[in-house]
């Protein structure tokens, strides 16, 4: 099982966006990086556990947890000239971008915020989160990572 982190801006779509929606699931779409893209293609697999990340806020932070429900298929919104995520340069017959769907699980018992994150810098040691200058919507959690930050819910900020 691998672990990624999300992010999406709460005015956008938000952790309670994803736990109301129709059986607590939806398609992960709009991912227009290639890097991220990529990810989510070649190595985000059905059952992986994902950190939902709320950016471009407030305070940003991680606020939940999710599950790939799909494994990456055809991102159609970019094929729709009404979507902001319309692509003229992607062709149906070759697609550019792929989507996954991705399934509620819990909020977070706290927020985790990117500054707190950023004071365990020796403990998390190459999550690209904290690194300077990323800007990945989507990116891998190491399984030590992952358990380093889920444990963090329970300490106070």
């Amino acid at each position: 099982m691998n672990h990624w982190l999300i992010k999406s801006e709460p005015d956008a779509f938000s952790i309670d966006d994803l736990k109301n929606s129709p059986g607590k699931k939806t398609h992960w779409d709009g991912v227009r990086n290639y890097q991220a893209r990529n990810f989510m293609r070649d190595d985000m697999r059905k059952g992986d556990l994902v950190l939902f990340y709320h950016s471009n806020c407030e305070t940003p932070g991680i606020v939940g947890i999710a599950e790939v429900a799909s494994e990456a298929y055809t991102d159609h919104t970019a094929f729709d000239p009404n979507d902001h995520h319309y692509d003229a340069k992607s062709d149906p017959e070759n697609p550019r971008w792929v989507m996954v769907d991705v399934r509620y699980k819990r909020k977070t018992k706290r927020e985790i915020s990117l500054a707190e994150l950023k004071q365990y810098e020796r403990q998390l040691d190459g999550l690209a989160l904290i690194r300077r200058g990323n800007r990945l919507s989507v990116m891998p959690v190491s399984k030590k990572h992952w358990d380093f930050i889920l444990k963090l819910e329970t300490r106070k900020p």
